[in-house]
């Protein structure tokens, strides 16, 4: 339990792996992003239905719409079904347990859905709703940035269309879990059995268990996809799917990744962080031209120089403390700053240490910038350069608002979707409890799952630039999963020029759609 608290609060460490900013709320807040839709009948029509009327009395299981559309990739023209509205859950005796909220998308004209692939997504936090990876990347719809680079839009935001959706290659239900989005515990329900790792885990899968019953797609492909805090859902649903329901996934998808979050929180009681930000800074320094020439010529050469002297180097120097010799100290702080851009007094006096927020305060302290968490290319106007608190993320807070407009406004107009209810992209699940002794790591789920099926499937994609899930950590935490080199070569790794959410790149949303399509279809 204890370091859940430093994981979803405490803003003096970059350990959260939601979407946050300053305030205790904000921060928790920031921790999340899970997705996960679902789809469940209403009448097809051929334009958006009409808005449902909403009595007070009205069931919510009643919030249903039913839509049809067509998209137009590259030379071909798509058409689906979307479907928005409650699926809801009960336990053995009947009784509800919770309400659902999800957007499930199907392919029209398919001869055989069940051979059609389907594949649930959801963001994390915990306390995220789905509609990060549903409107910026994966969906039929996407926001609309400032410009290729994927800097936040101003007012007023739009949707366009999503030439780079996952839709062509698979069914898609994005899934809000319990008090995220506008799904809730049903009336009398008490909201906190949903608020922890293995509760949370056990909801969505009662979710995705009854979605494939409803739907008839028990036969279908599965995969489940996540984002931050959704790839440790994702983990944990590995394995609990297969061992509690009978669905055996054929692939996991794993963007922006924490399994174990020992590798998270970097403190004086905890070092193992620290050698695995730094290539991540390497990456984020090159970006902002703070490296010297020869290094930054080449951002490949760069990164593969830093991961080695970070696990060759800098990780047995931080293991002999203050016995490590005085010419060896000096060997690696001089490296630290080349591979940092960061003074080298700074560093010797932090005793060779650098969290990800003392990063985003320093590297361009000169210019009075804080670089962002979620996408450190990202850099704004720092009001307190002198504090070691970050008073905003600029990665963060121009983003929020242009998801939560343009999502209420796509639910209601194009989906047809009433609910007075405000959908909560950042929802409260205060008291969310890991469920387990020490850091929490399912990197032990996936593992177990590998080796139980294996023709499962990973796939693990990264951002160069995110200072909340480093990808050095990720690889770390796939290095150390024992599954054999027959097994292993079912996991994949890709790598994007982006940040925590890497698809705000445009050119990073394509190679990832095109990644991850021809993932599905392998």
């Amino acid at each position: 339990m204890k370091q859940l608290s430093w994981f979803v609060v405490l803003p003096t460490t970059s350990v959260r792996c939601g979407r946050g900013h300053s305030g205790s709320r904000s921060w928790f807040a920031a921790l999340l992003l899970a997705i996960l839709p679902v789809a469940m009948a209403a009448v097809p029509a051929s334009r958006p239905s009409s808005p449902m009327s909403r009595p007070a009395d009205r069931p919510v299981t009643e919030k249903v719409s039913v839509t049809e559309h067509e998209i137009r990739l590259g030379d071909q023209v798509l058409r689906y079904r979307a479907t928005a509205g409650y699926l809801t859950t009960r336990d053995d005796s009947g009784k509800e347990k919770a309400n659902f909220f999800h957007v499930a998308y199907e392919k029209l004209d398919e001869p055989d859905p069940s051979k059609r692939p389907i594949t649930f997504v959801f963001n994390g936090g915990p306390g995220s709703a789905s509609v990060w990876l549903h409107v910026g990347a994966v969906g039929p719809k996407r926001l609309a940035m400032k410009d290729d680079e994927g800097q936040a839009p101003a007012p007023p935001y739009r949707l366009v269309d999503n030439a780079f959706t996952w839709l062509e290659a698979t069914d898609l239900v994005f899934i809000d879990p319990v008090n995220t989005g506008y799904s809730r515990p049903a009336p009398g329900e008490n909201p906190q059995q949903f608020f922890g790792l293995r509760e949370d885990i056990s909801a969505v899968a009662d979710f995705i268990r009854l979605y494939v019953t409803r739907q008839k797609r028990w036969l279908s492909p599965t995969f489940i996809a996540g984002e931050s805090y959704g790839t440790t859902r994702a983990a944990g649903l590995s394995a609990y799917l297969s061992d509690r329901h009978g669905i055996a996934p054929s692939g996991i998808i794993l963007i922006s990744t924490v399994l174990n979050f020992q590798t998270l929180g970097p403190t004086d009681a905890n070092e193992t962080p620290f050698p695995l930000y730094l290539p991540s800074y390497t990456a984020i320094a090159h970006y902002h031209k703070r490296l010297d020439a020869e290094l930054q010529k080449d951002l490949p050469a760069a990164l593969k120089a830093a991961e080695s002297f970070a696990i060759a180097e800098y990780a047995p120097a931080l293991a002999r403390g203050s016995a490590l010799p005085a010419d060896q100290r000096k060997a690696v702080l001089a490296k630290l700053a080349r591979f940092t851009g960061l003074p080298a007094a700074w560093i010797d006096r932090n005793d060779l240490k650098i969290t990800p927020t003392e990063f985003r305060k320093q590297l361009l302290t000169e210019d009075r910038r804080i670089i962002g968490r979620f996408d450190a290319r990202i850099a704004g106007f720092d009001p307190r350069p002198n504090s070691p608190m970050s008073e905003y993320d600029p990665s963060l807070t121009g983003y929020q608002p242009a998801y939560s407009a343009t999502f209420n406004d796509y639910v209601r107009r194009t989906l047809g979707y009433e609910n007075d209810l405000p959908y909560d992209v950042f929802g409260n699940v205060g008291g969310w409890k890991m469920n387990e002794s020490g850091f929490t790591n399912v990197a032990d789920d996936l593992q177990r799952a590998i080796v139980h099926l294996p023709h499962l499937k990973v796939f693990v994609a990264a951002g160069w630039y995110d200072l909340a899930t480093p990808y050095f950590a990720a690889d770390y935490t796939v290095n150390h999963m024992t599954v054999g080199p027959e097994l292993r070569a079912n996991i994949t790794q890709s790598y994007y020029p982006g940040g925590h959410m890497m698809y705000h790149n445009l050119a990073a949303m394509e190679q990832l759609a095109k990644d991850v399509r021809a993932f599905i279809r392998k």
